[in-house]
């Protein structure tokens, strides 16, 4: 027979025992260290070749994934898809100055878009066909980045496309991707038009920089590109990506005075 006494206050202990265990490994949250930021210090925006169903299916269901998605309806919609403390599947092989691996230390954007791609087929990007962006989903993702830039500090100049840091297999957001326009709400890097026509006079009157020289100031910029004083197939890329973003009327990865004058602008 249970002796009634014993079995009440060893019932109590027991509780007393497992709530104490619970209550020492509650973590004590009243202190916070001055010494930290935010691991986020880049956005990247992409497009994502795809319909909204598709695009939403791919970016759900499959590999590859980012942090929102901006519909194409009127008016555009954004949906988180990955939580901004989880890393997404966005920016594969990448690096931006001496940043590798964007995944890493980004948030990922993709607008519902299809790019290049006609009748199911992919368009070089030298073709014209391009789908441009609607205003309703511009102005959703300049809201969306506002209130990035604010909560992760993150810096104009690293608002950043996917050809950006990953210029050797990737075109996305492409040519009609209106980057003055975030510049001009503060998200992104511009140069000076007064600046740029000062130098376009001077490179008519002595000449077009070197290839070394122009390496050497794209990569001063963040981007990845081998010192070869060559204008190789990896520096025309790393040119065409840099003129998709800064000069979009002509994106062939050929040096001209406009281009040169704009890189040089934006290397100082």
């Amino acid at each position: 027979m249970i002796n009634k006494k014993w079995y009440k206050y060893g019932l109590i202990g027991l509780v007393s025992v497992v709530l104490s265990a619970c209550a020492s490994s509650v973590v004590d949250e009243r202190y916070q260290a001055k010494g930290q930021d935010s691991r986020v210090k880049y956005v990247v925006i992409h497009y994502t070749w795809e319909d909204m169903p598709n695009s939403l299916r791919i970016l759900t269901e499959g590999e590859v994934s980012a942090h929102y998605l901006i519909s194409d309806d009127e008016p555009a919609r954004v949906l988180q898809l990955v939580d901004e403390t989880q890393r997404a599947w966005h920016a594969g092989l990448s690096q931006w100055k001496s940043d590798v691996n964007l995944n890493a230390n980004s948030i990922g954007i993709e607008m519902v878009n299809l790019g290049s791609r006609q009748s199911g087929q992919a368009v070089p990007a030298e073709s014209s066909g391009w789908q441009p962006f609607t205003s309703s989903q511009i102005e959703r993702l300049i809201v969306l980045l506002k209130d990035i830039q604010a909560r992760h500090g993150i810096p104009a100049e690293n608002i950043l496309g996917h050809s950006d840091i990953a210029p050797q297999r990737k075109v996305d957001p492409g040519p009609l991707f209106p980057w003055q326009w975030l510049a001009q709400e503060g998200l992104g890097r511009w140069y000076d038009e007064n600046r740029v026509t000062e130098l376009m006079q001077q490179y008519r009157q002595t000449g077009l920089p070197s290839v070394l020289d122009v390496q050497k100031q794209l990569r001063q910029i963040g981007y990845m590109i081998e010192l070869t004083a060559e204008m190789d197939k990896q520096s025309k890329n790393v040119l065409r990506a840099f003129q998709m973003h800064y000069r979009p009327s002509r994106y062939d990865g050929v040096l001209d005075v406009e281009t040169a004058a704009i890189l040089r602008d934006l290397s100082r």
